[in-house]
């Protein structure tokens, strides 16, 4: 349903500006509360994703809310109260007092930044150029003399984000312990798939990213199994086994997140509303050791994705000893 808010002329990311901060001056929206996402504005007040994050943009701002990852845009600490209506001047209420920008000038780490940002706490399904413009301040078009596309900014997000960490900052052991060295390549590379889940959504095994700070992980891998008397074909499948087991989980990872933004229900919550259906499978008798394993559970299965991780890792380790050192 499309809200009508705030003064008729002004421009609709004003009119969703002003109803957001009413909510938030009169306490309906308290400070750590989730503000709506840009999708979840843009379908509510039937806009553009770029005009959603606008108006998110000029709160932010103003200071009255913030941007955590994976958790979305809350509200900031303790919110100024909205001035009344009747006393505040016509072009305050139309256009607020930007902020002082420390960092005027555009460029292409400014917009790789922004983008990053926009794409931990909502999801790259909202990242769009103009919606970057408009976290930034600048027009919509601004951005394109930077950075000539989505898809190019995609992989420069990428290439920013792989390059955050390197696998030698978490690895203590001897250079020739090549299975400590894959354990350092794999939690590094978990870890920031963990930070930027978006990240395992833009690449495949079949059609891999070729940017330069991954292929600084993958050297590490390779570089941890070469050395072994594993022929070529053999010491890559195994640096792409390893891969996939990081990259496979991570996957879920965004996954979760976009489906909690389009259900509005967290995993726990939709698990419950599909109880009815679990107790009918279960009580069928046709699955009867899932029946058993299911019904062992005192408090229902935890689904913990760091966990399966290393236990994932651990096994494919194990298995892959022999080769490595046979």
């Amino acid at each position: 349903m499309t809200q009508t808010t705030g003064t008729a002329g002004d421009p609709p990311y004003l009119r969703i500006v002003a109803a957001l901060r009413r909510r938030i001056a009169n306490g309906e929206l308290a400070p750590g509360d989730r503000v709506p996402s840009t999708r979840q504005i843009a379908a509510q007040w039937g806009v553009a994703l770029a005009t959603a994050t606008k108006a998110l943009t000029t709160l932010r701002l103003e200071g009255l809310v913030e941007a955590r990852p994976r958790i979305g845009t809350v509200v900031a600490g303790s919110a100024p109260a909205a001035p009344a209506a009747s006393t505040a001047p016509a072009a305050a209420r139309r256009r607020p007092a930007p902020a002082p920008d420390t960092e005027p000038e555009l460029t292409v780490d400014r917009i790789v930044r922004a983008a990053v940002e926009i794409a931990d706490a909502e999801g790259l399904a909202a990242l769009s150029m103009r919606g970057v413009a408009a976290r930034l301040g600048v027009g919509a078009m601004s951005t394109y003399r930077y950075v000539p596309s989505k898809e190019d900014l995609v992989l420069l997000m990428a290439d920013a984000a792989f390059g955050e960490a390197h696998p030698a900052d978490a690895y203590a052991g001897a250079p020739e312990d090549w299975r400590a060295r894959v354990e350092a390549g794999a939690r590094t590379l978990w870890r920031l798939y963990r930070k930027h889940p978006w990240l395992a959504r833009i690449g495949s095994l079949t059609r891999p990213l070729l940017v330069p700070n991954l292929l600084v992980h993958g050297e590490w891998m390779l570089g941890a199994l070469d050395g072994h008397g594993l022929d070529p074909t053999t010491l890559f499948d195994i640096h792409v086994l390893l891969y996939s087991h990081v990259h496979g989980l991570a996957v879920h990872l965004e996954l979760e997140a976009d489906a909690e933004a389009a259900t509005g229900q967290s995993d726990d919550q939709w698990m419950d509303s599909r109880a009815p259906v679990l107790r009918e499978l279960v009580d069928s008798g046709r699955f009867p050791t899932f029946a058993k394993v299911v019904g062992s559970f005192e408090d229902g299965y935890d689904l913990r994705l760091d966990a399966l991780f290393e236990l994932g890792l651990g096994a494919l380790l194990d298995g892959l000893t022999p080769a490595v050192e046979g």
